[in-house]
């Protein structure tokens, strides 16, 4: 299961993310790194930087008591765009969330340059964040 290099790139950053292993981001991201969340919840927006997207992963860790699990379903990718369909589960209190999302990213000389979180149901999950 091989495949193109930015494959591997993306299941890497979904294994960092999972472990918790914000050194391995070194080795992924580009030095100048953009995350875009959709939405408009408190975790919405555009991340510049590795220290912003790492304050807004800290964020979304306190607003769901560290319950957030992100699980690839479907992963394709090449030298410039990677696409991956992810399952999002996480629960903060009484509430839940568990939604089918997808995730695009942009490569630059075979690091992720740009990232964008798209929820398949935006009301829904600015409400849990909010």
């Amino acid at each position: 299961m091989a495949g193109h290099p930015s494959l591997q790139r993306m299941r890497n950053g979904s294994t960092a993310f999972a472990e918790g292993d914000l050194a391995a981001f070194d080795e992924l991201w580009t030095d100048d790194i953009r995350w875009h969340d959709s939405g408009t919840s408190p975790i919405s927006g555009t991340f510049e930087g590795r220290q912003a997207i790492f304050e807004m992963f800290g964020r979304l860790l306190e607003l769901t008591d560290g319950s957030l699990r992100v699980e690839p379903r479907a992963i394709v990718a090449d030298d410039e765009w990677g696409f991956a369909a992810i399952t999002l589960s996480a629960h903060r209190a009484d509430r839940s969330l568990e939604t089918m999302d997808v995730h695009t990213v942009r490569f630059v000389d075979g690091r992720v340059a740009e990232f964008w979180q798209t929820s398949t149901e935006p009301a829904r999950t600015d409400d849990f964040y909010s």
